[in-house]
Formats: C-alpha cells, sequence, structure tokens
C-alpha cells in the first residue's frame, strides 16, 4: 500500500486557474491568428466572471461559516481564497498587458481601430454626438447618490459609471457621486460609418462617459470612472415535490442571482482612492476583493470583431465539417443505423446528422414516441421544433428539459413553455438530480415489429457548440442498448427503482463504482505481469477516490495517461506515487469537451464513452449516461484516431508537471509537429474527399460503360 498524503493532491481553484492560464497563453501566443489571440483574451475574462460568480463566491460562504475544515489537499478555505486572489492578480495583469502591449497594436496595423474622441474627424463627431442623442441618451438614467437616494442597487456584471459631480445649492459649492448604468440592451461595441476597409470602433461606455455633462445639467463633471460588481451567482434550490414547484423555485432564484452578494469590484484604472473605498464598503468587500482594470472592462463584446466577412488572413482556416462517410448520400438515416452502429466525432463530422434524425423521426408515420434529453440547447429551434411536429403529428413525445443547466436556466424554462404548449410532455428534472445525459430515444413500429434507435453522445442537443466542441455521439439500434434507454428514461419521468442495465453505466447508480472497479482490474493485471494500461480524456478529474486508485494503479506498474482539459486534482510524476502517470491538456480553437475511457484489460481493450467527468458532482448528484463501444471497427477507431492522434499533440499540448504547471515540451530534433485538432481537420476532409473521388470514378466508369456498349 502507498501512503496517499494530502500533497500529492492538487487543490482544485488553482487547477481550475491553472486552466484559465494556459487560455491566456494562447491569447499570448503570436503564433495564433490575431483575432483567435482576441477571442481567447475575451473567454480569460468569460471564465473569471464564471469562477467568481460560483467558486470564489463558495469559498466566501466556507470562510464566513462556522466549519474549520481542510480540503483533500490540504488548504483551508482562507489560504485557497489567498493563494487564488494572488493567481488571479498575476493572470489578469498578464491579460490587459498583452491587450495593451499585443493585441491593440496589432489589430490597429490591421485596419482595426479603437478611437479616441481627440482624434475623431468632425463628420465622425457629428455622427456620434446625433447616435448618442437618438439610440443611447433616452434609455440612460442617471442616479444621483445624496440622502434623497441611496446608493443604488448594481445588478450582476452590469458595467456602470461613478461619476464625481461639483454642484451648486443655496449658494454652496458641494460635491457628490452619481451612477449611470451602461444597458445592455445596446450594443457595447459601436462601430464607426467608414467606406474603407477600416473597422473603427468607439465604446459605449467611453461615449456615454463623453456626454455626461447632457445627463447632469447644472452640474460639473469632475471625473467619471467604470466600475462593475461580480454577485454569487449559484442558485441554491431546495428540494422539491413535484415539477410546478421546481419551476416557481428556479424563476424565483434567477430574480435572486442578479441580486446575490457581491464577490468582486472592478474598477477602472485612475479611479481615486477615497471612491474605491467607498464601493468597498458600500458591496460589503475587501481591499482583496478589489481588481483595477487597464483596458476594457468585460471585454466580452469584442468578441462580435471576430465575426463577420472580413480579414480571413486573421483567423484560423476555415473549416465546414462533411458529413459523417457512414451516412454520405443516406437519406434513410433509419435504414443506415439497421446497417450498422454509426459513430459520430463532431466537430469534424457534421452534427447536421443529428438534426436530420429527428427531423426524419418526427415526419416519419411509423415512429410511434421520441423520448429526449434537452441540457443546453442554444437559439437553434430546428431541435425543438423537430420535437413539437412530431406531437402535431400525434406522436408521444417527451422532452426531459433540465431548468438548473447554470446560466441556462432562462433559456431553458422558455423553451420548456413553448414545448408544453405544443403538447409535449415535459419533465423538468429528477428531484435531486442535475440530468446531464445526452440522449434520444425514438420507438418505430416496423414489420418485424418495435424497433428503438438511440442516440447517445458526451455533448449537448446545440448546433451551435456542436461546432465548436469537441464530442463523441453514437447511433445504433441494438435491442439491449433501446431497453437500457427506455429504463433510463422510465427512472427519469417516473418513479422507478434501479435494477441493473446491459449496457449502459448510470450516474448515480453504477458509474462511479465501475469506474474504481475497472481501475483495480488493471492494477491487478499489472501485479499479475499482464498487459496493463488505462488512458482516459476528459474535462475534469476531481473524485479523490478515483485519483487514489489512480495511485495505485500506477504504482503496481500501471501505464496511466490522462488527457484532461480543465481541472486535475491528481499530481502526476511524484516518485512512489504517480511516476507512471501522464497528464497532458490541449487548448485549441475547439474546447476539448468529449469523455473516453480506454481499459487495456489484458490485450482485450474495453473503451467506454460517457456524459459524465471524474468529478464528484457527475458521479452521484447527476443522472448521467456511459455506455461501451462494441463494434470491434468503431472501437479501433476510438482507439488509433480519436485517442492516439490526441497524444500525438506536440504543438497544443500542454503536459502537467509534479508541482502543478503545465508546459510544451520541447520538439525534439527531426521531429515533426502534430497539432492534433488539425490532423483531425485534415483527416475528415480526407475521407470526404476520398469519398467525392470514389464517386467520381464511378461516374466515369459507367460512362465508358455506357459508351462501350456495341450497337446492336
Amino acid at each position: 500500500m502507498i501512503d496517499i498524503k494530502p500533497e500529492h493532491f492538487i487543490n482544485r481553484e488553482l487547477s481550475w486557474l491553472e486552466f484559465n492560464q494556459r487560455v491566456l497563453e494562447e491569447s499570448l501566443n503570436p503564433e495564433t491568428p490575431l483575432l483567435e489571440r482576441l477571442k481567447f483574451f475575451c473567454i480569460v475574462s468569460s471564465n473569471l466572471d464564471e469562477f467568481f460568480e460560483v467558486r470564489v463566491a463558495g469559498i466566501k460562504q466556507q470562510i464566513e461559516s462556522d466549519i474549520v475544515e481542510r480540503s483533500v489537499d490540504g488548504l483551508t478555505a482562507t489560504e485557497t481564497f489567498r493563494k487564488s486572489v494572488s493567481k488571479i492578480r498575476k493572470l489578469v495583469s498578464q491579460q490587459y498587458q498583452c491587450w495593451r502591449k499585443e493585441l491593440v497594436p496589432q489589430l490597429q496595423q490591421n485596419g482595426i481601430r479603437f478611437r479616441r474622441f481627440s482624434h475623431l474627424t468632425k463628420s465622425e463627431s457629428a455622427w456620434l454626438d446625433k447616435y448618442f442623442h437618438q439610440q443611447v441618451l433616452p434609455v440612460l438614467t442617471p442616479v444621483a447618490i445624496d440622502p434623497a437616494h441611496p446608493f443604488p442597487l448594481i445588478l450582476n456584471k452590469s458595467l456602470n459609471l461613478i461619476v464625481k459631480l461639483e454642484f451648486t445649492e443655496n449658494g454652496k459649492t458641494g460635491q457628490r457621486l452619481a451612477v449611470v448604468q451602461v444597458p445592455s440592451i445596446l450594443s457595447r461595441l459601436i462601430k464607426l460609418p467608414n467606406r474603407s476597409s477600416r473597422q473603427e470602433y468607439i465604446l459605449l461606455g467611453e461615449l456615454i462617459g463623453r456626454y455626461l455633462p447632457d445627463l447632469f445639467t447644472g452640474c460639473k463633471v469632475l471625473g467619471w470612472w467604470l466600475i462593475r460588481v461580480t454577485r454569487n451567482s449559484e442558485l441554491y434550490s431546495d428540494v422539491e415535490d413535484d415539477k410546478v414547484s421546481l419551476l416557481k423555485t428556479v424563476q424565483s432564484q434567477l430574480h435572486k442571482r442578479r441580486k446575490g452578494a457581491a464577490v468582486r469590484l472592478e474598477v477602472s484604472k485612475g479611479c481615486p482612492m477615497d471612491i474605491r473605498a467607498n464601493l468597498l464598503k458600500e458591496f460589503n468587500l475587501a481591499k482583496e476583493d478589489l481588481y483595477v482594470i487597464d483596458g476594457p472592462m468585460s471585454p466580452s463584446p469584442l468578441m462580435s470583431i471576430c465575426f463577420g466577412d472580413h480579414s480571413p488572413e486573421l483567423r484560423d482556416r476555415p473549416f465546414v465539417a462533411p458529413i459523417s462517410p457512414s451516412l454520405h448520400r443516406k437519406k434513410d438515416l433509419f435504414a443506415a443505423i439497421r446497417q450498422k452502429d454509426i459513430l459520430f466525432h463532431h466537430p469534424y463530422e457534421s452534427f447536421e446528422s443529428v438534426v436530420e434524425f429527428l427531423q426524419q423521426a418526427a415526419a416519419d408515420p411509423n415512429v410511434l414516441a421520441i423520448k429526449q434529453t434537452l441540457y443546453r440547447t442554444g437559439s437553434d429551434t430546428r431541435i425543438i421544433n423537430a420535437l413539437m411536429a412530431a406531437t402535431k403529428a400525434g406522436k408521444q413525445v417527451t422532452a426531459v428539459v433540465e431548468l438548473r443547466a447554470r446560466f441556462d436556466e432562462a433559456n431553458n424554462i422558455e423553451w420548456a413553455s413553448r414545448l408544453e404548449e405544443a403538447g409535449v410532455h415535459v419533465v423538468y428534472g429528477l428531484v435531486g438530480y442535475k440530468i446531464h445525459c445526452k440522449a434520444c430515444l425514438v420507438v418505430r413500429n416496423e414489420k418485424e415489429g418495435i424497433r428503438r434507435y438511440l442516440h447517445l453522445a458526451t455533448g449537448n442537443y446545440n448546433t451551435s457548440t456542436a461546432r465548436l466542441y469537441t464530442d463523441i455521439g453514437l447511433f445504433t439500434c441494438d435491442p439491449d442498448f433501446g431497453e437500457d434507454a427506455t429504463n433510463l428514461f422510465n427512472i427519469i419521468t417516473g418513479i422507478c427503482e434501479f435494477n441493473g442495465m446491459r449496457n449502459l453505466i448510470p450516474a448515480p447508480f453504477q458509474l462511479h463504482q465501475k469506474m474504481m472497479d475497472l481501475i483495480r482490474r488493471e492494477r491487478v493485471n499489472a501485479e499479475r505481469g499482464l498487459p496493463a494500461k488505462i488512458i482516459a480524456r476528459m474535462n475534469s478529474l476531481v473524485d479523490d477516490e478515483i485519483i487514489r486508485e489512480l495511485y495505485a494503479a500506477s504504482h503496481a506498474g500501471v501505464k496511466v495517461d490522462l488527457l484532461i482539459r480543465g481541472i486535475c486534482c491528481l499530481r502526476p510524476g511524484v516518485q512512489g506515487v504517480s511516476e507512471n502517470i501522464r497528464v497532458i491538456s490541449i487548448i485549441d480553437r475547439f474546447l476539448e469537451h468529449s469523455r473516453i475511457f480506454y481499459f487495456e484489460n489484458a490485450c482485450q481493450p474495453d473503451v467506454y464513452i460517457a456524459s459524465a467527468d471524474w468529478m464528484p458532482r457527475n458521479f452521484f448528484r447527476r443522472i448521467e449516461s456511459c455506455f461501451p463501444i462494441q463494434d470491434g471497427s468503431l472501437k479501433d477507431r476510438v482507439i488509433n484516431e480519436y485517442l492516439a492522434i490526441s497524444f500525438q499533440d506536440n504543438v497544443k499540448a500542454r503536459h502537467l508537471q509534479s508541482d502543478g504547471s503545465y508546459v510544451i515540451p520541447p520538439l525534439k530534433r527531426n521531429e515533426k509537429p502534430i497539432r492534433s485538432q488539425d490532423a483531425f481537420i485534415d483527416l475528415a476532409l480526407k475521407e470526404a474527399g476520398e469519398l467525392k473521388d470514389l464517386r467520381n470514378r464511378k461516374r466515369q466508369k459507367k460512362k465508358l460503360a455506357v459508351r462501350a456498349k456495341p450497337v446492336s
């Protein structure tokens, strides 16, 4: 037995911050196309927003409670908070230094400029004056702060101007503060009219600052500064006994999210010390909660610059995912699935086949029922429309809509309402658990009898993220899978006990124990001198029991390769504990999101695909699905393509060190650079091209045969 100590674990919060550091490094990387660097710059900030809203908020609540305990890595909540603040300050400093010294100058060199009012032409100033008075001024609400007007509520993540005013009243001169909220309904990025190819912008906050005298007539504006407050946004819903009360609870808590306890204050550089102190007091924050921003505050709106028909040379090479070779020119998806199981690798293969599967099911008179989970659906209405069309056609349609999908609650409530109005049977999750599995079950009446078609996946039914996230999906009509899926939906929608399944391994019922058993099997095989290896890719590795089993396997000689995009609490490379474990993280143009688990099993490998990461919440507080890949050719594809190519990456793959840092090892002499996501793109295009060439050859052969046919 090995002695596992707290220092053998990496703190969860610090590991997440290391992940965001890797995102920032893509913005810092001069090899990354300029507009892609801008995207990563924005993503760093949006990631930090969520970190403060959820993780920092939770740490602060622990500090304020009467319970003092150490996490598995040995840190208390206070120690975690202090170490996190130190890391965040360094990260934010790097981020905005990148903005000022690299991104802005290079964007300007490429015709994308952020203008200053002092440099505007008369015509540009006139255009902005008209724009402000017609579009902006009518929706502004200046709020003075005085005995008659207490400090207004600053909503979560809203951008505001704090204004210092001088006024004269009854012959006496005094000063007071005021607040002006930057309207979220207006674009934060104002594009100046320009007939040239240049793109020139003014930020909305700066425009409002310019015209503050028009808002505070009779006062002298002494100064203004942008401020932004981040609040606790975790929703703490009490367990409810029916879907109506759960719906009402989530709806009511959404309003509270905007007004939760403040956890961070951001102010623009130059904000006076006395105003900073007053704001901290007003929001009940301490100095360590204050962040001074020297650049665009909340830069996510800058992302819009990256879209549109311009500057292709400043972006990643264009890529339109081809249809999976297994479905090419096959109009009847049900017939194709009957022939063999079909595996998808998104975004390298088009998600349109999944949308078409639902649309065909909705229109097919032989389809009797459709059951589907919906976690994050996005703005594309086609999947929702297909479910509503199926109901209109008389089919039995059930949609399991997870209301508590973080930051998508309002969107899901709206979709759920529309589905219910159309007659779809909507189930709002399961008491005590989030529904995170990705499954769509279609029941069809055929000549041979009832047949069930199933789609299982690692990613959501969201056409937008399907173009940006790497995920795995499976089409099958295997009877055992169909029976398992039916039982899974019955558990979610009814009051059925779990009695085991044939192929599916669901959480919270079996998944944790199954993964523990599979890891232990590899350890035992290694101890017996049999081939033993574990390969796993996922978003996060947090569960300490799983980590301990991986340490035990490593100690026994099992080679463990882990591809973990985000949080990893396992510390690799520790002598006598984890020297046989390698951990890499890939940050690239697509978000690595698929979960694949490989176990050598003495040369008879088992491969599983899952919706779950190895985290306590996935194992014990969510309904998740994990399933084996049984078809030999598909299993080979997962092993020799999805896993092998990823672990060959030596361009974007960062290796986790035993001290918790990540490095990209330098290329060895004569080593060929391999960027795995580019390799997957090339592979998908090659397969699509080969299919096209094959069709052309068949057509040419047919034409030649016709020409060669003798005349009778």
